[in-house]
């Protein structure tokens, strides 16, 4: 235990990374929890490289900001929360925290675009508008990193185990499929995209994680994504797989 630090009270001592070229986020969010705790807080600035490695060296620690509490060291932002009984998030933990962002964000703009277009929010083509942008949105998760999704899509897809380059592929049919559907035109381009990739997932997916009960993760919102393999993934085929039926059937005047 450190015999040089002193504190009493609520007042905490933080030692954090302020350079020119780089101030530590981790820091700036200790030193704000710290404030939000009701805590005075003691800044004390590494400001080069080599003070940072003497503090380092001084305290047997391998990272900044540490802080210091009542003469305890209690260490990182995430031992901070921890000792405030905030929850630390597990960054391996399975989450559908993406999923619900994208699907949240997807029925607001479609109630937006269908209340500034129509003057209500009760249209279908605010449903119609909901999938689309939806898919759009998936896409582009997919998109950021393609390599990544392309490698975990080939752990459950078969038409991808079969023909590797569809990995590559599938994205970008969704985001055709997804922008054509916006504007609602091109329907005999867009439907089959959405039909065929729609359904080669969905078939895909029930048989990983209905006939084969494998446990994996789902490449659906990008390869580096901890939502795991399921419902979700089965719901976005299955949304894909009704534009393809709903759009042509519309198109023809049937609704």
């Amino acid at each position: 235990m450190p015999k040089d630090i002193k504190t009493t009270g609520k007042i905490a001592i933080l030692h954090r990374m302020v350079m020119e070229e780089h101030v530590c986020p981790y820091g700036l969010k200790s030193k704000d929890l710290l404030e939000r705790r009701g805590f005075e807080v003691d800044d004390r600035h590494l400001t080069t490289r080599e003070e940072t490695d003497k503090f380092k060296e001084k305290y047997n620690v391998e990272t900044t900001p540490q802080t210091f509490i009542d003469g305890d060291r209690v260490g990182g932002y995430d031992a901070l929360r921890e000792r405030f009984g905030d929850d630390v998030p597990d960054k391996d933990a399975t989450s559908y925290q993406p999923v619900i962002a994208i699907f949240s964000v997807s029925f607001l703009m479609a109630l937006g675009l269908s209340w500034g277009f129509y003057g209500s929010v009760a249209t279908l083509r605010a449903f119609e508008w909901f999938i689309a942008i939806s898919m759009c949105f998936l896409a582009v998760q997919k998109l950021q990193d393609i390599e990544s999704f392309s490698t975990m899509f080939l752990n459950y897809d078969l038409l991808a185990q079969r023909w590797v380059r569809y990995g590559y592929v599938y994205p970008f049919g969704e985001a055709i499929a997804g922008i054509v559907m916006v504007a609602g035109a091109l329907v005999w381009v867009s439907a089959p995209i959405a039909l065929t990739i729609g359904t080669i997932g969905a078939v895909s997916v029930f048989k990983a994680v209905y006939i084969d009960k494998r446990e994996l993760k789902c490449a659906c919102v990008g390869g580096s994504s901890n939502v795991p393999l399921g419902f979700v993934s089965l719901t976005e085929n299955l949304m894909m797989i009704f534009m393809g039926f709903w759009m042509p059937a519309r198109a023809m005047g049937l609704f």
